[in-house]
């Protein structure tokens, strides 16, 4: 079992993925804003779901072995910049919207939602990077099963994530509100999240496997 100094260490550094901006925080907001926050509550659900299954698959090793095969590491890393690339265009660009900008979107049943939350953690690069460059360092022999320490120490980052996500769903669509009346602060978002997501990009688009 982990230390709880280790714990604790992990947890500060699952807060400050749960932090920046993906995929998964981007679909929660828009479809609270879209359709309340019981379709972003399913939704968050849906995604902590997909979150489980990359932890248990690094857990196990699956992912690693992934990791392994060639080329598949540089797919997944200049994948992942590229992505994050464009939400930060779709930031900045003349016309684009702010995280916190109400989006149409039309309205789904709860199935759809939680099928759509998992599939969008589930294919997450960011998730799955974290457990690959962050999780090993925090494993110790010394300390009994390598997969029970992964598998807690991912739990640790799963909870971190589900209570901020959550945070955000809650208040959504005051924080819209209230950029909405505020234009200045709303551009400011804009480009902090555009700037956030590039340099993010160029992180993960220059990183090296070892």
């Amino acid at each position: 079992m982990p230390s709880a100094d280790t714990i604790l260490v992990f947890a500060l550094l699952s807060l400050g993925l749960a932090v920046t901006p993906g995929p998964n925080m981007l679909y929660l907001v828009s479809r609270s804003l879209a359709q309340g926050t019981g379709a972003g509550m399913v939704s968050l659900a849906g995604c902590q779901a997909g979150s489980l299954t990359i932890m248990v698959c690094a857990a196990a090793g699956i992912t690693a072995a992934l990791l392994a095969v060639p080329y598949a590491w540089d797919v997944l890393r200049l994948g992942g910049a590229a992505y994050l690339m464009f939400m930060a265009w779709q930031c900045v660009r003349p016309g684009g919207q702010p995280l916190f900008s109400p989006r149409p979107m039309p309205r789904e049943p709860a199935a759809r939602l939680f099928i759509v939350g998992f599939a969008t953690a589930a294919l997450n690069p960011k998730v799955a990077l974290f457990y690959m460059a962050v999780l090993p360092p925090f494993l110790d022999p010394d300390r009994g099963s390598l997969f029970m320490q992964a598998a807690m120490l991912g739990l640790v980052q799963i909870l971190v994530c589900t209570l901020w996500d959550a945070v955000l769903v809650w208040g959504a669509a005051g924080t819209a509100r209230f950029l909405s009346t505020k234009p200045f602060w709303m551009a400011v978002q804009r480009w902090v999240l555009g700037g956030a997501l590039a340099l993010l990009a160029v992180k993960l688009a220059t990183e090296s496997k070892a």
